[in-house]
């Protein structure tokens, strides 16, 4: 969630009590719009994050370590010569607004004592760090904003004087429902008893949990989604936000990578798609070869007609019933016999050209085939570390360039899905064309089920039986999943093919993930997860 008015103050005031009155010791700028104040307080030191990031925007005591550039950027250096030795005097947050103003007693380079202004707005898209000197004079900023001055839009650029952003009506969406929700009061009788109560510290940090992944958090235990969302309340914001963030960043970093690497497979199966539409194109070339060697036997029968430096030949065509005159264009450079010969060798390479293509053809189309089961490799992956592997995969297949860092590498393998079927059989999914083969060809047992989505790309899904006939339940949720992770999720009912696993092979140099298989089942399910 963005961070809303109600939950900013209520971050604010743990700020307030953790920081006032603190020295500013560092400043950092780990990114674009972040950036971390090294502060020394009463009680210890202590880290504060404020991000101006769209969607991350956040102001926090933060216990996790950034990387920081190597060169400070220029707002950086700004900050370190203003801010450092300072004093944090102020944390100000404007009647129901997103935005928090940080005051410093600071020094300048006379050694009188001056006052600055950091101040945060975390405006959704138009989040901004904002930089003012002790009369709001504009110092610097992190994003630069042109206005319109005849229409009376708000500049914000070095010089002009800080003015607050125009209001926005309205009540946080989030706490409106849930205020709703509890229908004890109204809407604006709940944020006035809300607000007076964060004043007070009466305030509970609360993560909010959807099948086990983070999903939202706020200031109050939020009810209104009933069982399917658990809450879990933290002792502080710091440990709360810590711990959304990271997860949320690292989500986004997955994303961006997952989004790199799937263009560059894209790009690699539409190379391969297109390749094998101009080989078919060649092949149907190719297989006009018999009228090549027509027209050679029918310039060779007829030698005696022709002379060197002719452009044609009119001969009868004893091929056809009623021997038909027709035409063949001969190289006047060269000798009735030399015309004969380029047409015999132009049948043969054609001939051999037919051989080549098709073999060429068939790979070329298992080629586009299993980057396209890459892609829905990289759909499945659920992190940093499935998308290494499918990473991997790539570079030992020869599609990337390959790193220097087999045993970072080695570290962070991933492993297939493991679940259980409500008879308690062991479920396992492959997530990838790597998983799958380890799945399939290396862990399960002759015995042990296998299921695949059948025309659709997709997981390996093992059914662990340890030898014994598996239940009918167990049977259709282990189907379930192969239609859910495969190419087919969306449809209303997928057909699963599935089979022991002996009857699975891995025809010898095939791509990882591919397989065969004979003597199996089909069951028409629905794709759902467990």
């Amino acid at each position: 969630m963005a961070l809303d008015a109600l939950c900013l103050a209520a971050a604010a005031h743990e700020l307030r009590a953790a920081l006032l009155d603190a020295r500013v010791d560092k400043v950092y700028q780990p990114g674009r719009n972040e950036v971390v104040l090294a502060m020394h307080t009463y009680g210890g030191n202590e880290k504060l994050l404020l991000c101006a990031e769209p969607g991350l925007a956040r102001a926090q005591l933060t216990g996790l370590g950034r990387e920081n550039p190597a060169t400070p950027p220029v707002f950086c250096m700004l900050l370190r010569k203003h801010l450092t030795g300072g004093r944090l005097t102020a944390i100000v947050q404007p009647q129901g607004e997103r935005i928090l103003r940080f005051s410093f007693d600071c020094t300048d380079e006379l050694g009188d004592k001056v006052e600055r202004h950091l101040i945060l707005e975390a405006i959704g898209t138009g989040t901004n760090l904002i930089f003012t000197d002790g009369e709001d004079r504009i110092l610097a900023s992190t994003r630069r904003m042109e206005g319109d001055i005849a229409s009376g839009k708000r500049q914000v650029m070095a010089g002009l004087y800080y003015r607050l952003p125009d209001p926005v009506a309205g009540f946080p969406p989030l706490i409106r429902r849930e205020i709703e929700f509890r229908g004890k009061e109204s809407v604006e009788a709940g944020v006035a008893r809300l607000e007076e109560e964060i004043k007070q510290g009466e305030f509970t940090p609360t993560l909010l949990l959807k099948d086990g992944k983070v999903s939202d958090f706020s200031f109050l235990p939020i009810l209104q989604y009933g069982p399917t969302v658990e809450n879990v309340s933290f002792p502080d914001f710091k440990t709360l936000l810590d711990r959304y963030y990271a997860e949320k960043e690292m989500g986004q970093r997955a994303s961006q990578r997952a989004g790199g690497l799937q263009k560059t497979v894209q790009t690699l199966r539409d190379r391969a798609r297109r390749k094998v539409a101009n080989q078919q194109r060649e092949l149907a070339q190719a297989k006009d070869r018999e009228n090549l060697r027509r027209k050679g036997e029918l310039i060779t029968a007829n030698l005696y007609r022709l002379e060197k430096g002719m452009t044609r030949a009119a001969v009868e065509d004893y091929y056809e019933p009623d021997c038909p005159t027709v035409e063949i264009a001969l190289d006047p450079r060269l000798t009735p016999q030399q015309n004969a010969a380029k047409y015999f060798k132009d049948y043969a390479k054609a001939r051999t050209a037919e051989e080549i293509l098709t073999a060429q053809i068939a790979k070329g189309e298992q080629e586009a085939e299993y980057l396209e089961s890459v892609l829905e490799g990289i759909a499945l992956a659920e992190g940093d570390r499935d998308l290494n592997e499918v990473r991997r995969e790539l570079e030992q297949g020869g599609y990337l360039r390959g790193k220097k860092a087999a045993k970072r590498e080695m570290k962070t393998a991933s492993k297939p899905l493991e679940l259980r079927s409500s008879m308690g059989l062991r479920i396992s999914v492959g997530k990838n064309n790597t998983q799958n083969d380890l799945l399939t060809c290396k862990a399960a047992g002759k015995w042990d089920w296998w299921f695949h989505a059948q025309g659709h790309h997709g997981a390996h899904v093992i059914l662990w039986t340890e030898g014994s006939e598996p239940d009918d339940q167990s049977v259709e949720e282990a189907a379930c999943l192969a239609a859910w992770y495969s190419q087919g999720r969306e449809a209303d009912k997928v057909a699963v093919d599935y089979t022991q696993v002996k009857y699975v092979k891995k025809p010898a140099g095939a791509k990882p993930g591919m397989v065969v298989y004979t003597t199996y089942q089909t069951a028409m399910v629905k794709p759902q997860t467990l």
